[in-house]
Protein backbone atom coordinates (compact mmCIF):
# COMPACT_ATOMS: atom_id res chain seq x y z
CA UNK A 1 0.00 0.00 0.00
CA UNK A 2 2.72 2.19 0.89
CA UNK A 3 4.56 1.54 -2.37
CA UNK A 4 1.16 2.28 -4.40
CA UNK A 5 0.50 5.63 -2.20
CA UNK A 6 4.28 6.80 -3.60
CA UNK A 7 3.73 6.15 -6.85
CA UNK A 8 0.79 7.97 -6.72
CA UNK A 9 1.89 10.76 -5.04
CA UNK A 10 4.93 10.66 -8.06
CA UNK A 11 1.95 10.88 -10.81
CA UNK A 12 0.52 13.86 -9.23
CA UNK A 13 3.41 15.93 -8.69
CA UNK A 14 4.45 14.92 -12.52
CA UNK A 15 1.34 15.73 -13.25
CA UNK A 16 1.13 18.99 -11.95
CA UNK A 17 4.41 19.99 -13.36
CA UNK A 18 3.46 18.62 -16.70
CA UNK A 19 0.43 21.01 -16.26
CA UNK A 20 2.18 23.97 -15.27
CA UNK A 21 4.97 23.72 -17.92
CA UNK A 22 2.59 22.61 -20.68
CA UNK A 23 4.34 25.89 -22.76
CA UNK A 24 7.29 23.82 -22.59
CA UNK A 25 6.58 21.84 -25.72
CA UNK A 26 10.68 21.69 -26.83
CA UNK A 27 11.35 19.48 -23.64
CA UNK A 28 10.85 15.63 -24.55
CA UNK A 29 10.82 13.44 -21.72
CA UNK A 30 11.62 9.84 -21.43
CA UNK A 31 10.64 7.47 -18.55
CA UNK A 32 13.16 4.57 -17.88
CA UNK A 33 12.69 1.74 -16.15
CA UNK A 34 16.09 2.34 -13.88
CA UNK A 35 18.66 4.47 -13.51
CA UNK A 36 21.76 4.19 -15.62
CA UNK A 37 24.84 3.79 -14.24
CA UNK A 38 28.10 5.40 -15.51
CA UNK A 39 27.95 8.07 -18.31
CA UNK A 40 31.32 6.98 -19.62
CA UNK A 41 30.78 4.64 -22.84
CA UNK A 42 34.48 2.91 -22.32
CA UNK A 43 32.82 1.93 -18.49
CA UNK A 44 28.58 1.61 -18.85
CA UNK A 45 27.29 -1.36 -18.82
CA UNK A 46 23.30 -0.84 -18.67
CA UNK A 47 20.37 -1.21 -21.29
CA UNK A 48 18.88 2.18 -19.87
CA UNK A 49 22.59 3.84 -20.30
CA UNK A 50 23.01 2.87 -23.93
CA UNK A 51 19.36 5.22 -24.04
CA UNK A 52 21.18 7.95 -22.52
CA UNK A 53 23.92 7.54 -24.74
CA UNK A 54 21.92 7.83 -28.11
CA UNK A 55 20.58 11.17 -27.25
CA UNK A 56 24.49 12.05 -26.23
CA UNK A 57 27.37 9.93 -28.40
CA UNK A 58 26.64 9.35 -31.71
CA UNK A 59 28.35 6.49 -32.87
CA UNK A 60 31.30 5.25 -35.89
CA UNK A 61 28.49 3.43 -37.45
CA UNK A 62 24.45 2.41 -36.50
CA UNK A 63 22.13 -0.12 -37.39
CA UNK A 64 19.18 0.55 -39.06
CA UNK A 65 15.01 -1.85 -39.12
CA UNK A 66 16.96 -4.43 -41.18
CA UNK A 67 20.13 -4.64 -38.76
CA UNK A 68 21.87 -3.19 -41.72
CA UNK A 69 25.01 -1.18 -40.72
CA UNK A 70 24.91 2.50 -41.80
CA UNK A 71 27.10 5.55 -41.44
CA UNK A 72 26.95 7.49 -38.70
CA UNK A 73 29.98 9.81 -37.60
CA UNK A 74 31.67 7.73 -40.60
CA UNK A 75 30.82 8.04 -43.66
CA UNK A 76 31.42 4.65 -45.15
CA UNK A 77 34.42 2.17 -44.81
CA UNK A 78 36.55 0.01 -46.45
CA UNK A 79 38.17 -3.83 -45.88
CA UNK A 80 42.16 -2.95 -47.36
CA UNK A 81 42.50 -6.60 -46.84
CA UNK A 82 40.40 -9.16 -44.52
CA UNK A 83 42.46 -7.80 -41.40
CA UNK A 84 42.74 -3.76 -42.29
CA UNK A 85 39.38 -1.84 -41.89
CA UNK A 86 39.61 1.49 -43.13
CA UNK A 87 37.09 4.60 -42.09
CA UNK A 88 36.30 7.42 -43.87
CA UNK A 89 35.06 10.22 -40.97
CA UNK A 90 32.42 12.63 -41.76
CA UNK A 91 33.83 16.11 -42.50
CA UNK A 92 32.80 19.16 -40.03
CA UNK A 93 31.89 17.24 -36.65
CA UNK A 94 32.73 18.52 -33.60
CA UNK A 95 32.29 17.24 -30.06
CA UNK A 96 30.31 18.99 -27.29
CA UNK A 97 33.07 21.08 -25.72
CA UNK A 98 33.52 22.08 -29.20
CA UNK A 99 36.87 20.49 -30.07
CA UNK A 100 37.19 18.75 -33.72
CA UNK A 101 36.21 15.15 -34.46
CA UNK A 102 39.28 13.61 -36.42
CA UNK A 103 41.21 10.49 -36.79
CA UNK A 104 43.32 11.07 -33.86
CA UNK A 105 40.31 11.54 -31.87
CA UNK A 106 38.70 7.78 -33.01
CA UNK A 107 42.13 6.60 -32.29
CA UNK A 108 41.97 7.91 -28.53
CA UNK A 109 39.27 6.53 -28.42
CA UNK A 110 39.66 3.27 -29.51
CA UNK A 111 43.11 3.08 -27.70
CA UNK A 112 41.02 4.09 -24.49
CA UNK A 113 38.51 0.97 -24.98
CA UNK A 114 41.49 -1.14 -25.01
CA UNK A 115 43.40 0.04 -22.13
CA UNK A 116 41.60 2.02 -19.87
CA UNK A 117 40.96 -0.08 -16.16
CA UNK A 118 37.97 -0.71 -15.69
CA UNK A 119 36.76 -0.77 -19.54
CA UNK A 120 33.65 -2.77 -20.62
CA UNK A 121 34.58 -2.45 -24.21
CA UNK A 122 37.75 -4.49 -24.22
CA UNK A 123 36.23 -7.92 -24.81
CA UNK A 124 34.52 -5.69 -27.78
CA UNK A 125 37.38 -4.44 -29.93
CA UNK A 126 40.24 -7.09 -28.41
CA UNK A 127 40.84 -7.84 -32.20
CA UNK A 128 42.41 -4.37 -32.99
CA UNK A 129 46.22 -5.21 -33.03
CA UNK A 130 47.15 -1.10 -33.80
CA UNK A 131 44.85 1.98 -35.36
CA UNK A 132 46.74 4.33 -37.70
CA UNK A 133 45.99 8.11 -38.40
CA UNK A 134 45.94 8.28 -42.16
CA UNK A 135 44.79 11.76 -42.25
CA UNK A 136 42.86 14.09 -40.33
CA UNK A 137 39.74 12.13 -42.18
CA UNK A 138 40.61 8.52 -42.45
CA UNK A 139 41.56 6.01 -39.68
CA UNK A 140 43.22 2.82 -40.92
CA UNK A 141 42.29 -0.38 -38.23
CA UNK A 142 44.29 -3.56 -38.05
CA UNK A 143 43.23 -6.53 -36.83
CA UNK A 144 44.93 -9.71 -35.04
CA UNK A 145 43.07 -11.61 -37.15
CA UNK A 146 39.96 -11.63 -39.96
CA UNK A 147 37.06 -10.91 -37.91
CA UNK A 148 33.13 -11.12 -38.51
CA UNK A 149 32.05 -9.44 -35.59
CA UNK A 150 34.53 -6.46 -35.50
CA UNK A 151 32.51 -3.58 -37.38
CA UNK A 152 29.36 -4.88 -35.63
CA UNK A 153 30.85 -3.93 -32.52
CA UNK A 154 31.32 0.05 -33.80
CA UNK A 155 27.55 0.28 -34.06
CA UNK A 156 27.17 0.75 -30.12
CA UNK A 157 29.30 1.72 -27.19
CA UNK A 158 32.39 1.05 -28.49
CA UNK A 159 31.97 2.89 -31.90
CA UNK A 160 31.09 5.91 -29.82
CA UNK A 161 34.08 9.46 -29.92
CA UNK A 162 34.59 10.73 -26.87
CA UNK A 163 36.51 14.41 -26.83
CA UNK A 164 39.90 13.18 -25.87
CA UNK A 165 40.81 16.73 -24.30
CA UNK A 166 37.58 16.37 -22.03
CA UNK A 167 38.65 12.66 -20.99
CA UNK A 168 42.26 13.60 -20.52
CA UNK A 169 41.11 16.20 -18.10
CA UNK A 170 38.42 14.98 -16.56
CA UNK A 171 40.42 11.21 -15.94
CA UNK A 172 38.66 9.32 -13.59
CA UNK A 173 35.44 11.94 -13.15
CA UNK A 174 34.65 11.96 -17.09
CA UNK A 175 31.52 10.31 -16.30
CA UNK A 176 30.34 12.65 -14.41
CA UNK A 177 30.78 15.42 -17.03
CA UNK A 178 30.78 13.58 -20.42
CA UNK A 179 31.51 14.93 -23.68
CA UNK A 180 30.55 13.22 -26.94
CA UNK A 181 29.42 14.19 -30.62
CA UNK A 182 26.08 13.31 -30.41
CA UNK A 183 22.59 15.79 -30.66
CA UNK A 184 22.71 16.93 -27.15
CA UNK A 185 24.78 17.92 -24.19
CA UNK A 186 25.01 16.48 -20.92
CA UNK A 187 23.45 19.50 -18.65
CA UNK A 188 22.99 17.77 -15.10
CA UNK A 189 22.17 14.70 -13.44
CA UNK A 190 20.51 13.35 -10.31
CA UNK A 191 21.28 9.68 -9.41
CA UNK A 192 18.28 7.65 -9.22
CA UNK A 193 15.41 10.47 -10.21
CA UNK A 194 16.71 11.96 -13.98
CA UNK A 195 19.27 13.21 -16.45
CA UNK A 196 18.87 15.96 -18.50
CA UNK A 197 20.72 16.60 -22.00
CA UNK A 198 20.65 19.88 -23.79
CA UNK A 199 20.47 20.48 -27.46
CA UNK A 200 23.95 21.01 -29.02
CA UNK A 201 23.54 23.82 -31.40
CA UNK A 202 26.67 22.76 -33.69
CA UNK A 203 25.42 19.09 -34.00
CA UNK A 204 26.15 17.71 -37.62
CA UNK A 205 22.67 16.79 -38.46
CA UNK A 206 21.07 19.34 -36.24
CA UNK A 207 18.49 19.51 -38.84
CA UNK A 208 16.55 16.29 -37.74
CA UNK A 209 16.93 17.57 -33.85
CA UNK A 210 13.49 19.28 -32.99
CA UNK A 211 13.58 19.51 -29.11
CA UNK A 212 15.66 21.95 -26.90
CA UNK A 213 16.04 19.40 -24.00
CA UNK A 214 16.16 15.64 -22.97
CA UNK A 215 14.75 14.99 -19.60
CA UNK A 216 15.04 10.85 -18.88
CA UNK A 217 13.23 10.27 -15.73
CA UNK A 218 13.72 7.40 -13.46
CA UNK A 219 10.36 5.98 -13.15
CA UNK A 220 11.27 1.91 -12.01
CA UNK A 221 7.74 1.21 -10.79
CA UNK A 222 5.61 -0.27 -13.71
CA UNK A 223 2.21 1.41 -12.64
CA UNK A 224 3.88 4.71 -12.02
CA UNK A 225 5.20 4.94 -15.01
CA UNK A 226 2.31 4.10 -17.17
CA UNK A 227 0.53 6.49 -15.19
CA UNK A 228 2.71 9.39 -15.76
CA UNK A 229 2.36 8.18 -20.08
CA UNK A 230 -1.11 8.40 -19.40
CA UNK A 231 -1.03 11.17 -17.18
CA UNK A 232 0.68 12.98 -19.83
CA UNK A 233 3.32 13.76 -17.64
CA UNK A 234 6.44 11.91 -19.86
CA UNK A 235 6.23 11.79 -23.84
CA UNK A 236 7.35 8.07 -24.21
CA UNK A 237 8.04 5.22 -21.92
CA UNK A 238 11.30 3.57 -23.20
CA UNK A 239 9.64 -0.23 -21.44
CA UNK A 240 5.90 -1.08 -20.83
CA UNK A 241 5.00 -4.36 -19.60
CA UNK A 242 3.46 -7.14 -21.65
CA UNK A 243 0.12 -6.69 -18.86
CA UNK A 244 0.05 -3.25 -19.44
CA UNK A 245 0.39 -2.95 -22.72
CA UNK A 246 -3.69 -3.40 -23.58
CA UNK A 247 -4.29 -0.22 -21.55
CA UNK A 248 -1.90 1.59 -23.92
CA UNK A 249 -3.37 0.12 -26.70
CA UNK A 250 -6.82 1.28 -25.37
CA UNK A 251 -5.79 4.70 -24.41
CA UNK A 252 -6.67 6.79 -27.90
CA UNK A 253 -3.90 9.58 -26.35
CA UNK A 254 -1.39 6.95 -26.51
CA UNK A 255 0.53 4.76 -28.97
CA UNK A 256 1.86 0.99 -28.60
CA UNK A 257 5.19 0.21 -30.71
CA UNK A 258 6.29 -3.62 -30.17
CA UNK A 259 9.37 -5.15 -32.07
CA UNK A 260 11.61 -7.57 -32.03
CA UNK A 261 14.53 -7.27 -29.94
CA UNK A 262 18.33 -8.74 -30.23
CA UNK A 263 19.11 -9.68 -26.51
CA UNK A 264 18.10 -12.65 -23.81
CA UNK A 265 17.02 -12.73 -19.99
CA UNK A 266 18.84 -15.81 -18.27
CA UNK A 267 20.24 -16.16 -15.13
CA UNK A 268 23.69 -16.01 -15.04
CA UNK A 269 25.63 -18.44 -12.68
CA UNK A 270 28.55 -18.05 -10.13
CA UNK A 271 30.54 -20.91 -10.63
CA UNK A 272 34.14 -19.71 -9.29
CA UNK A 273 34.05 -15.89 -8.34
CA UNK A 274 35.16 -15.40 -4.53
CA UNK A 275 32.90 -17.79 -1.81
CA UNK A 276 29.60 -17.29 -2.99
CA UNK A 277 30.10 -20.26 -5.52
CA UNK A 278 31.47 -22.45 -2.97
CA UNK A 279 28.24 -24.49 -2.92
CA UNK A 280 26.69 -27.35 -5.04
CA UNK A 281 25.25 -25.10 -7.23
CA UNK A 282 27.98 -22.97 -8.06
CA UNK A 283 30.36 -26.31 -7.99
CA UNK A 284 28.23 -29.05 -9.85
CA UNK A 285 26.45 -28.46 -13.13
CA UNK A 286 24.27 -31.33 -12.48
CA UNK A 287 22.49 -29.12 -9.84
CA UNK A 288 22.66 -26.15 -12.03
CA UNK A 289 20.89 -28.51 -14.59
CA UNK A 290 18.42 -29.98 -12.52
CA UNK A 291 17.67 -26.32 -11.55
CA UNK A 292 16.73 -25.26 -15.37
CA UNK A 293 15.33 -28.34 -15.78
CA UNK A 294 12.43 -27.26 -13.20
CA UNK A 295 11.82 -23.84 -14.77
CA UNK A 296 8.58 -23.99 -17.64
CA UNK A 297 9.70 -21.66 -19.75
CA UNK A 298 6.50 -21.35 -21.41
CA UNK A 299 4.70 -20.98 -18.47
CA UNK A 300 6.92 -18.83 -17.02
CA UNK A 301 6.38 -16.32 -20.09
CA UNK A 302 2.81 -16.60 -20.07
CA UNK A 303 1.93 -15.60 -16.22
CA UNK A 304 4.26 -13.07 -16.33
CA UNK A 305 4.46 -11.75 -19.85
CA UNK A 306 1.40 -12.75 -21.26
CA UNK A 307 3.07 -14.62 -23.83
CA UNK A 308 4.54 -11.61 -25.61
CA UNK A 309 8.18 -12.72 -24.98
CA UNK A 310 10.03 -15.79 -26.47
CA UNK A 311 11.38 -18.91 -24.58
CA UNK A 312 14.61 -19.79 -25.26
CA UNK A 313 17.76 -21.20 -24.53
CA UNK A 314 20.04 -19.67 -26.26
CA UNK A 315 21.39 -15.75 -26.78
CA UNK A 316 20.41 -14.49 -29.90
CA UNK A 317 16.50 -14.63 -31.26
CA UNK A 318 14.74 -16.58 -33.85
CA UNK A 319 15.66 -14.06 -36.81
CA UNK A 320 19.81 -13.95 -35.96
CA UNK A 321 21.40 -16.01 -38.63
CA UNK A 322 23.26 -17.73 -36.05
CA UNK A 323 20.00 -18.74 -34.33
CA UNK A 324 20.27 -22.68 -33.65
CA UNK A 325 17.30 -24.45 -34.41
CA UNK A 326 18.58 -27.51 -32.80
CA UNK A 327 18.99 -25.32 -29.24
CA UNK A 328 14.74 -26.55 -28.48
CA UNK A 329 13.64 -25.21 -25.26
CA UNK A 330 13.25 -28.69 -22.77
CA UNK A 331 10.29 -29.31 -21.24
CA UNK A 332 10.10 -29.10 -17.65
CA UNK A 333 11.20 -32.09 -15.98
CA UNK A 334 10.55 -32.28 -12.11
CA UNK A 335 11.49 -35.99 -12.04
CA UNK A 336 14.63 -35.50 -13.89
CA UNK A 337 15.54 -32.90 -12.32
CA UNK A 338 15.14 -34.81 -8.63
CA UNK A 339 17.14 -37.40 -10.15
CA UNK A 340 19.75 -34.75 -11.01
CA UNK A 341 20.18 -33.76 -7.84
CA UNK A 342 20.44 -37.40 -6.18
CA UNK A 343 23.28 -38.21 -8.86
CA UNK A 344 24.87 -34.90 -7.00
CA UNK A 345 24.81 -36.17 -3.62
CA UNK A 346 23.38 -32.90 -2.34
CA UNK A 347 21.39 -32.78 0.63
CA UNK A 348 17.83 -31.32 -0.56
CA UNK A 349 16.20 -28.83 -0.50
CA UNK A 350 18.99 -27.09 -2.12
CA UNK A 351 19.27 -23.27 -0.84
CA UNK A 352 20.19 -21.11 -3.40
CA UNK A 353 20.03 -17.43 -3.63
CA UNK A 354 18.06 -15.76 -6.60
CA UNK A 355 19.39 -11.78 -7.15
CA UNK A 356 16.85 -9.73 -8.95
CA UNK A 357 16.17 -6.05 -9.77
CA UNK A 358 13.67 -4.49 -7.59
CA UNK A 359 11.16 -4.09 -10.56
CA UNK A 360 7.88 -5.55 -10.42
CA UNK A 361 8.01 -7.99 -13.75
CA UNK A 362 11.31 -8.78 -12.48
CA UNK A 363 10.42 -10.08 -9.22
CA UNK A 364 7.49 -11.56 -10.55
CA UNK A 365 9.58 -14.04 -12.75
CA UNK A 366 11.93 -14.55 -9.59
CA UNK A 367 9.16 -15.48 -7.72
CA UNK A 368 7.32 -17.66 -10.70
CA UNK A 369 10.70 -19.27 -10.81
CA UNK A 370 10.90 -19.88 -7.16
CA UNK A 371 7.86 -21.85 -6.73
CA UNK A 372 8.85 -24.07 -9.71
CA UNK A 373 12.46 -24.87 -8.62
CA UNK A 374 11.10 -25.62 -4.85
CA UNK A 375 8.84 -28.29 -6.47
CA UNK A 376 12.52 -30.00 -7.53
CA UNK A 377 14.09 -29.60 -4.31
CA UNK A 378 15.31 -26.17 -4.14
CA UNK A 379 14.73 -23.84 -1.47
CA UNK A 380 15.49 -20.29 -3.51
CA UNK A 381 15.79 -16.86 -1.39
CA UNK A 382 14.98 -14.22 -3.68
CA UNK A 383 17.13 -10.60 -3.21
CA UNK A 384 15.52 -8.17 -4.58
CA UNK A 385 18.40 -5.06 -5.14
CA UNK A 386 18.77 -2.08 -6.90
CA UNK A 387 19.52 -2.70 -10.62
CA UNK A 388 22.72 -0.59 -10.65
CA UNK A 389 23.81 -2.63 -7.55
CA UNK A 390 23.46 -5.92 -9.11
CA UNK A 391 25.95 -4.94 -11.69
CA UNK A 392 28.38 -3.96 -8.63
CA UNK A 393 27.60 -6.76 -6.35
CA UNK A 394 28.22 -8.98 -9.71
CA UNK A 395 31.15 -8.19 -10.34
CA UNK A 396 33.06 -8.59 -6.99
CA UNK A 397 31.02 -12.18 -7.00
CA UNK A 398 28.68 -11.41 -3.97
CA UNK A 399 26.06 -13.33 -5.90
CA UNK A 400 25.05 -17.16 -6.45
CA UNK A 401 22.32 -16.60 -9.27
CA UNK A 402 22.11 -13.64 -11.02
CA UNK A 403 18.46 -13.01 -13.18
CA UNK A 404 19.81 -10.56 -15.15
CA UNK A 405 19.28 -9.77 -19.10
CA UNK A 406 21.26 -8.37 -22.10
CA UNK A 407 19.98 -6.14 -25.12
CA UNK A 408 21.75 -7.82 -27.51
CA UNK A 409 23.83 -7.08 -30.50
CA UNK A 410 23.62 -7.44 -34.47
CA UNK A 411 26.05 -10.05 -34.63
CA UNK A 412 26.21 -13.02 -32.03
CA UNK A 413 29.79 -12.33 -31.30
CA UNK A 414 28.24 -9.15 -28.70
CA UNK A 415 25.80 -11.62 -27.16
CA UNK A 416 28.40 -14.49 -26.36
CA UNK A 417 31.89 -13.55 -26.23
CA UNK A 418 32.09 -10.94 -23.28
CA UNK A 419 30.07 -13.35 -21.22
CA UNK A 420 31.29 -17.13 -22.17
CA UNK A 421 34.80 -16.09 -23.14
CA UNK A 422 36.99 -17.23 -19.34
CA UNK A 423 38.32 -13.53 -18.28
CA UNK A 424 36.38 -10.99 -20.35
CA UNK A 425 34.43 -7.92 -18.86
CA UNK A 426 31.03 -10.03 -18.43
CA UNK A 427 32.17 -13.12 -17.22
CA UNK A 428 31.34 -12.75 -13.75
CA UNK A 429 30.74 -16.05 -12.99
CA UNK A 430 34.15 -16.72 -13.52
CA UNK A 431 33.22 -19.27 -16.13
CA UNK A 432 36.48 -21.18 -17.67
CA UNK A 433 36.31 -23.95 -20.88
CA UNK A 434 39.05 -24.24 -23.12
CA UNK A 435 37.30 -25.84 -25.50
CA UNK A 436 34.23 -22.71 -25.30
CA UNK A 437 36.86 -19.89 -25.65
CA UNK A 438 38.82 -21.70 -28.34
CA UNK A 439 35.69 -22.39 -30.90
CA UNK A 440 34.74 -18.09 -29.59
CA UNK A 441 37.89 -17.07 -30.63
CA UNK A 442 37.79 -18.99 -33.85
CA UNK A 443 34.16 -18.40 -34.97
CA UNK A 444 35.31 -14.19 -34.02
CA UNK A 445 37.85 -14.57 -36.08
CA UNK A 446 35.73 -15.93 -39.42
CA UNK A 447 33.84 -13.95 -41.88
CA UNK A 448 31.91 -16.85 -43.33
CA UNK A 449 28.59 -16.80 -41.45
CA UNK A 450 27.87 -20.45 -42.57
CA UNK A 451 31.47 -21.49 -40.82
CA UNK A 452 30.66 -19.21 -37.82
CA UNK A 453 27.40 -21.25 -37.14
CA UNK A 454 28.88 -24.54 -37.22
CA UNK A 455 31.62 -23.38 -34.45
CA UNK A 456 28.76 -21.73 -32.58
CA UNK A 457 26.87 -25.14 -32.61
CA UNK A 458 29.71 -26.70 -31.00
CA UNK A 459 30.39 -24.21 -28.34
CA UNK A 460 26.63 -24.62 -27.59
CA UNK A 461 26.82 -28.30 -26.42
CA UNK A 462 29.77 -27.45 -24.39
CA UNK A 463 27.68 -24.57 -22.59
CA UNK A 464 24.45 -26.23 -22.51
CA UNK A 465 26.32 -28.97 -20.39
CA UNK A 466 28.16 -26.56 -17.80
CA UNK A 467 25.03 -24.00 -17.97
CA UNK A 468 27.22 -20.39 -16.85
CA UNK A 469 24.39 -18.80 -18.02
CA UNK A 470 21.10 -20.32 -18.24
CA UNK A 471 18.98 -18.65 -20.56
CA UNK A 472 15.10 -18.24 -20.29
CA UNK A 473 13.34 -15.68 -22.83
CA UNK A 474 14.01 -13.20 -25.70
CA UNK A 475 12.54 -10.64 -24.49
CA UNK A 476 9.96 -8.11 -27.36
CA UNK A 477 10.68 -4.40 -26.95
CA UNK A 478 7.48 -2.84 -26.14
CA UNK A 479 7.26 1.15 -25.98
CA UNK A 480 4.52 3.58 -24.70
CA UNK A 481 4.22 7.01 -25.92
CA UNK A 482 2.17 9.94 -26.93
CA UNK A 483 0.22 9.51 -30.06
CA UNK A 484 1.60 13.07 -30.68
CA UNK A 485 5.21 11.73 -30.80
CA UNK A 486 5.95 11.25 -34.51
CA UNK A 487 9.16 10.27 -36.40
CA UNK A 488 9.52 7.08 -33.76
CA UNK A 489 11.82 4.72 -35.54
CA UNK A 490 11.17 0.53 -34.12
CA UNK A 491 14.88 -0.76 -34.50
CA UNK A 492 15.62 -4.31 -32.51
CA UNK A 493 18.35 -2.77 -30.30
CA UNK A 494 15.85 -0.93 -28.70
CA UNK A 495 17.34 2.44 -28.91
CA UNK A 496 15.45 5.25 -28.92
CA UNK A 497 17.17 7.62 -31.44
CA UNK A 498 16.32 11.08 -31.22
CA UNK A 499 17.12 12.21 -35.02
CA UNK A 500 13.63 12.58 -36.08
CA UNK A 501 11.26 12.39 -33.26
CA UNK A 502 8.83 15.36 -32.81
CA UNK A 503 5.99 16.45 -31.11
CA UNK A 504 3.11 16.91 -33.46
CA UNK A 505 -0.36 19.24 -32.53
Amino acid sequence: MRRLLAAAMLVAVLALAAGIGHARAQTLRIALREDADLLDPTLARTYVGRIVFAGMCDKLFDIDEKLQVVPQLATGYDWADPKTLVIHLRPGVVFQDGETLDAAAVKYTLDRNLTLPGSFRRSEVSAIDHVEVVDPATVRVTLKSPSGAFLAQLTDRAGMIVSPKAATQEGKDFALHPVCAGPFRFAERVPQDHVTLERFPQYWDAKDIHFDKLTYQVIVDSSARLANLKAGAVDLAEYIVPTDAAAVKADPKLRLVVSDSLGYFGITNNLANGKAADNPYGRDARVRQAFSLAIDRAALVNVVFNDMNVPTMQAVPVASPFYDAALTVPARDVAKAKALLAAAGVKTPVPLELMAANNPDAEQAAEVIQSMAAEAGFDVHIRATEFATTLTLSEQGEFQALMIGWSGRVDIDGNVYAFLHSKQAQDVGDYANATVDQLLDAARGMTDVAQRKSLYAQMWTQAAQDLPITYLWTPRNIVGMSAKLQGFRPVPDGMIRVQGLELGK
